[in-house]
């Protein structure tokens, strides 16, 4: 687990209704940043979106629909798990979470099963000087966002 990245387990509550689920409070522990913003990212399957690092802002990202793998890397010199990958599931047929990316982390996702709609707070209002990029072919990282899963 990265330094600093957070995942809190939500409650579904099912009948044959449907089912309500909690996403956030603003007294959630995992959401001490603040609020800034609240947005919706709608991808079809087969879309890479990536890499995605801010200076100040963090980041929580849930996924309403759909199946995504997201990758996380630590540029943090000063963390623990600096240079440290993450990589984390999110959606249908995962457990129900909210994902917590810091300040430092770069970034970005795959859409396994789609259309799949990522819901995202930011801790502050959007600032392009705050967003940054880094190439998805990035040698340092060393990521290959093209890859299956592994053949077992």
């Amino acid at each position: 687990m990265i330094q600093g990245v957070m995942i809190k387990q939500l409650t579904t509550h099912v009948d044959e209704r449907g089912f309500f689920r909690e996403v956030v409070r603003r007294t959630d522990e995992i959401l001490s940043e603040g609020f800034g913003q609240l947005s919706l990212s709608h991808m079809y399957q087969g879309v890479i979106k990536a890499w995605h690092i801010h200076r100040k802002q963090v980041d929580w990202w849930y996924l309403a629909n759909g199946v995504i793998k997201v990758a996380l890397y630590d540029t943090r010199r000063d963390s623990s798990t600096y240079r440290e990958l993450m990589e984390v599931m999110l959606g249908d047929n995962q457990p129900a979470q909210l994902l917590k990316i810091p300040t430092g982390v770069a970034h970005g996702c795959k859409c396994i099963s789609g259309p799949a709609d990522l819901f995202y707070i930011t801790s502050d209002v959007y600032n392009p000087q705050d967003e940054g990029r880094i190439p998805y072919n990035d040698p340092e990282i060393n990521y290959d966002w093209i890859k299956g899963p592994e053949i077992k």
